[in-house]
């Protein structure tokens, strides 16, 4: 038990940090409410799942070949520019939408989701990197049955974390005034566009 928990702290804490993907998470949590970002965030996970599979069955190394990875750069780098330039370009509805409950598809928050954490090239060097590493580890020494329950404690960790932060952005929208749901809405779509440009640049440097 004390390793299941150790799996799962690390998936925690490996979920925390707020990078591309949280980022969107949170601006959907501020513009939508808590259901779109839980499902953004369930869309995430079956990316997590995903990977996990492939890197467990030993298929990652066609994911680490460097054309592969300039692909999934440039499209990370699109997707995320594309994403924080129409978040920054419509800030000035967020008082609207409040007002009129705009609707939005609930299934198309879980496919932005899905999509956003496929093209991230953060989320394949994690589950090449450190889960990889972890199965090399565990190779004829942890029995099978405990190597899934621990990679299933990764996740568990991850969804813990990600489900705290759709709580924490969904609260903040019905807390924050909106001037400052505006301005945070626009923090974070800058921050998008910045990791799109370092996505761009990893993109560019891959291919010399």
């Amino acid at each position: 038990m004390n390793s299941i928990f150790t799996f799962f702290f690390l998936g925690a804490s490996l979920a925390a940090p707020i990078g591309p993907v949280k980022t969107v998470l949170l601006n959907m949590g501020i513009r939508h409410g808590f259901f779109h970002a839980w499902l953004f965030a369930l869309g995430t996970l079956a990316t997590d799942l995903m990977y996990m599979t492939i890197v467990y069955f030993g298929v990652g190394q066609f994911i680490d070949q460097p054309l592969v990875k300039t692909i999934l750069w440039s499209f990370g780098c699109f997707v995320l520019l594309y994403t924080g330039i129409e978040n920054l370009l419509s800030v000035h509805k967020i008082e609207q939408n409040l007002k009129s409950g705009r609707y939005v598809r609930l299934r198309k928050s879980m496919l932005a989701g899905f999509l956003m954490a496929l093209l991230n090239p953060l989320t394949i060097l994690f589950w090449l990197g450190i889960y990889g590493s972890i199965l090399a580890k565990a190779a004829g020494t942890t029995p099978e049955l405990q190597i899934i329950f621990n990679s299933f404690a990764i996740l568990a960790g991850i969804a813990i974390v990600d489900i705290s932060m759709s709580f924490l952005s969904s609260g903040a929208r019905k807390l924050l005034s909106v001037k400052l749901l505006t301005i945070v809405s626009i923090f974070t779509s800058f921050s998008m566009i910045g990791f799109g440009i370092y996505f761009g640049i990893q993109a560019f440097q891959a291919l010399f």
